[in-house]
């Protein structure tokens, strides 16, 4: 098996794993069980508030557009790995800064697969594993955040902006 296969076999575990069961670091996050203590003025509400922004982006702009343009023939796969190990390696050393530690080894876990990938078709497939893994982990985060919290901030209807 390659390594590409071993990790797509790994991701697609872990999101089976985490299906129905909230993820340990997600579960801490919102219980404010922050490894790295991130987050101003002892609260962690904007470690969660940054967690969520970065699952989102990560699944639904990164992961997701890089499936996209490796479908493209004439796509550099070496571009592609680049890009990897520019932004997403970065993405998952930020999960770690806002107390997501599980989630960060899941996401240089992809990019190692990533790395290894010797086509298109290899780097897309990886690619999906680890969209199908981060949008589950995103959708957890969501069922963690307090959106209450958010009445708190009334938006003005258009009448009073024009």
């Amino acid at each position: 098996m390659s390594l590409v296969d071993e990790v797509i076999a790994e991701l697609d575990a872990e999101r089976e794993r985490i299906w129905l069961v909230l993820p340990e670091d997600v579960r801490d996050l919102g219980n404010g069980i922050i490894p790295r203590l991130t987050g101003p003025k002892k609260q962690y509400f904007t470690s969660l508030l940054y967690a969520e922004g970065e699952a989102r982006t990560l699944a639904d702009e990164i992961l997701w557009g890089f499936i996209e343009v490796s479908h493209d023939p004439e796509t550099d796969l070496g571009t592609l790995k680049k890009l990897v190990t520019q932004i997403v390696d970065y993405k998952a050393d930020f999960f770690d800064f806002v107390g997501l530690p599980l989630t960060c080894r899941w996401i240089h876990r992809y990019a190692e697969g990533a790395r290894a990938a010797e086509t298109l078709e290899e780097f897309a497939a990886v690619t999906g594993a680890a969209l199908s893994y981060t949008n589950r982990v995103h959708m957890w985060i969501q069922s963690v955040f307090p959106w209450g919290i958010a009445s708190a901030f009334p938006r003005a209807d258009a009448k009073q902006t024009a």
